[in-house]
């Protein structure tokens, strides 16, 4: 069954131009022009991958609302979003509220098919057989690949895909520092120095939000990050 994208854009002709593409790969693709449409419309259904615009109509701030409602329904969902607005405050609110990635609306059409091809790789994960050895624990955590879940303290940690897998790759090789190069080749996303450094703090945040005392996480400065061993 192809991947269900849904697109919420108000400028038609870039909705319209956005949603050829994805047809062209393969993809169902459902268009919104408004936040509260397809709020209505995620409420019955969600998609298997959601783009997003910021300002949408007079909702200057409706892409934030609503990614941060998404997030709050499923937190594996891949949501993108793709904006003119290009200012790194910006960019990083997006993130912070969950969103796995921000574009700007120069993008290449061949370069945010790649994109978004590359989070469904990481989604299909969750659809193979559970296996013991897709397990990693490391003292309090536990990370199951297969169904791509994180655990502390037997406490779920509610991460998003490009999250999971920068996790993934700290804690595969505990002690070792990974630079920011390997994180994003972890993520399989193109991710400047200041969106990564990002994902790094919105992961702290999701720790300490269970446990006040986290700090596995190490920042190795000129290096990048590692994963202390307990």
């Amino acid at each position: 069954m192809p991947k269900r994208i849904a697109i919420v854009e108000d400028e038609a002709a870039i909705r319209e131009n956005y949603a050829a593409a994805f047809r062209r790969e393969g993809y169902t693709v459902d268009l919104y022009e408004a936040r509260k449409p397809a709020m209505d419309a995620f409420a019955a259904r969600l998609p298997d991958l959601v783009v997003i615009d910021i300002n949408l109509q007079d909702d200057v701030e409706g892409g934030f609302e609503l990614c941060r409602d998404l997030r709050s329904r499923a937190s594996d969902l891949p949501i993108i979003f793709l904006t003119a607005r290009d200012s790194e405050f910006d960019a990083v609110s997006g993130l912070r509220l969950g969103a796995d990635d921000y574009l700007t609306k120069d993008i290449s059409l061949p370069h945010l098919m790649a994109r978004v091809a590359a989070l469904f790789r990481r989604l299909d994960a969750m659809q193979k057989p559970q296996a013991e050895k897709n397990r990693i624990n490391r003292g309090d955590l536990e990370l199951d690949i297969d169904r791509m879940t994180v655990r502390w303290k037997d406490v779920p940690v509610g991460l998003t895909l490009t999250e999971f897998w920068m996790v993934h790759a700290l804690t595969r090789y505990p002690g070792h520092v990974k630079s920011r190069q390997q994180l994003m080749d972890a993520a399989q996303a193109v991710l400047d120095d200041n969106t990564i450094t990002s994902h790094i703090k919105r992961i702290r945040r999701k720790f300490i939000d269970i446990d006040a005392d986290f700090d596995s996480i190490e920042t190795v400065y000129g290096m990048g990050y590692r994963w202390l061993i307990d």
